[in-house]
This record gives C-alpha cells, sequence and structure tokens, in this order.
C-alpha cells in the first residue's frame, strides 16, 4: 500500500507552534506596536508567519482588527500583466498585435503582480479597496484613509512627490514587514526619487490605460526601480541588496521595532523615518542632495 502524501501544511503548523489563527494575529501585532487608527503599509512574506488558519482573509482581517475604523491599510500592487520596459524592441509583428490588442490596465480588475506575493491582491479585492490610477506602480487600499491615499497618482515621477508612497509619509503613517525580506520595503523608492546623486537612472516606457473610457496608449517616465535608480556597487558589502543594506543599518541605528508575528520576524517602522534615514543614507554614500 502507497504511502500517504505529506501534509504541505505540516511545516507551517510546526514553524508557529500551530495554527495562527486572526486572534492570535491581533495579540502580535499590538505588541509589536501596530495601533489603532494607524495608517500602514504592509509587506508579507506568507509563509514565514507559519499556517494562517483563513490565508489572506484571517490576515487582512486581523490588520482591520488593530487599526479599527479610523485605521488604513495599503499595500504595493504592480501590475501581472504590464508589458516589459524593452517589448518597443520586439519583432515588428509581435510589437505591432500588442499595440493593436493588449488590454488597458484597469485598476478595478487588472491583477496585482504575483511576485509580491498573495496580500496585495487580496486586499485589492475586498468591497471598499481603492487602486491607484498607475499601471507598473499601482498601489491599494483599504480603510477611511484610502480614497485620498490613491487620488491622482503622478503618470511621470509615480515614487515621488503627488504619490501614494509621499501621502504615507504625510499623513504620519508607517510601514510594517511581516516576515518579509528586508530589501522589498518599498518606500525606500521614494527616498530614491526624492535623492539627487551622481549618475541617476531614470526608465521610459509605454504601458496602454483608459482615459475617458477609452484604451490609450500612455508614455512614462520614472527612476529605475528594477536596475536601482543609483549605483550601489560600491557601498554595498558583497553584492547585498542596496535596500536590505539600507534597512540593516537603519536597524543597527535604533529605528523601528522587531517582534515576532506567527512565527514571522516582523519590523514596524515610521514612514517618515524611513524615507529620511534613506535620503541621509544616500547622500552620505553617494553624495548630493534632496530636490
Amino acid at each position: 500500500m502507497d504511502a500517504s502524501p505529506p501534509d504541505p501544511t505540516a511545516a507551517l503548523l510546526a514553524r508557529a507552534d500551530g495554527p495562527v489563527t486572526r486572534g492570535r494575529l491581533v495579540r502580535d501585532l499590538v505588541a509589536l506596536g501596530l495601533a489603532e487608527g494607524d495608517t500602514v503599509m504592509f509587506h508579507t512574506r506568507m509563509s514565514a508567519i507559519g499556517y494562517v488558519a483563513g490565508g489572506p482573509a484571517t490576515l487582512i482581517g486581523a490588520l482591520q482588527d488593530v487599526v479599527g475604523e479610523r485605521g488604513t491599510l495599503m499595500v504595493s500592487c504592480g501590475w501581472r500583466d504590464a508589458l516589459p520596459y524593452g517589448f518597443a524592441g520586439w519583432p515588428g509583428p509581435w510589437r505591432d498585435a500588442v499595440r493593436a490588442e493588449h488590454p488597458a490596465f484597469e485598476p478595478e480588475s487588472s491583477e496585482a503582480d504575483q511576485d509580491k506575493g498573495r496580500l496585495p491582491e487580496a486586499l485589492r479585492r475586498r468591497a471598499g479597496a481603492v487602486r491607484s490610477r498607475h499601471p507598473d506602480v499601482s498601489l491599494a487600499a483599504l480603510g477611511v484613509g484610502a480614497a485620498e491615499l490613491m487620488a491622482d497618482h503622478p503618470w511621470d515621477d509615480p515614487h515621488g512627490p503627488g504619490s501614494p508612497l509621499a501621502r504615507l509619509v504625510e499623513v504620519g503613517g508607517r510601514v510594517l514587514m511581516l516576515g518579509a525580506p528586508l530589501e522589498t520595503l518599498t518606500l525606500l523608492h521614494h527616498a530614491e526619487a526624492l535623492a539627487e546623486a551622481p549618475g541617476k537612472r531614470f526608465v521610459e516606457y509605454e504601458q496602454p490605460v483608459l482615459e475617458g473610457g477609452r484604451r490609450v496608449w500612455r508614455r512614462f517616465r520614472d527612476i529605475d526601480s528594477s536596475k536601482g535608480a543609483f549605483d550601489y556597487s560600491s557601498v554595498t558589502p558583497g553584492g547585498q541588496d542596496p535596500f536590505e543594506t539600507i534597512v540593516r543599518d537603519m536597524l543597527a541605528a535604533g529605528i523601528g521595532r522587531r517582534g515576532t508575528v506567527g512565527a514571522a520576524d516582523s519590523h514596524l517602522f515610521e514612514a517618515g523615518e524611513v524615507v529620511d534615514f534613506g535620503l541621509a543614507w544616500i547622500r552620505e554614500k553617494l553624495g548630493g542632495g534632496v530636490r
């Protein structure tokens, strides 16, 4: 008789010493410092937390329980079906076919980038969620401040002034890392957008969007958030991701709170402190100033 297949949840259950329930998440989040009324952008690696009973819906519910009716949750979504920056160099027939028929980005229905994990797609589908209009850099929010955070996301310089990231700082928001790799702290792209240092790198690309109900092609300009807005190779140890280096230096400087949510090593930062530290770090390591 064949052996039973292994239980895929066994390792997750063992990691957190049992299932991670909504109540347990609430207790852990409060212990970390998340509070009622917070506006918080969060990054999550679900597998690091352990077996979350109910999956993303449970985690979102726990976050809502903690921040309450006066709070707002925010995530980075992107767009799963965004065209690569270099598609203009594809063979002519391929490029022409894409230009003729590639669907436009629609904030209400276009799927979030799967590389960002399960939570962004789950949150942007929730009743009352608001997603920003930018196809490549879209974010979504849920809660009392969602519409204000997401409004009029700039087409160009979408990580800079007037962006949802800038507004997160302006409202005194926070950033929560739930087992997520340190290099995924997206708010540091706002620091890059504001920083002026030698060799700053930009990208220009096109994506189809809806304007007045019509599908149109729009050209965008942004910092190079893929390869890096700056050449960090001389100031990061052993090829370490530059954002990981910045966050580790930030933690070493006593910025941020650290705790455990489920089984996940987690961190809570003040958004303004993240940007201020990022700007100072870039200025110290690479020179330049702030625009």
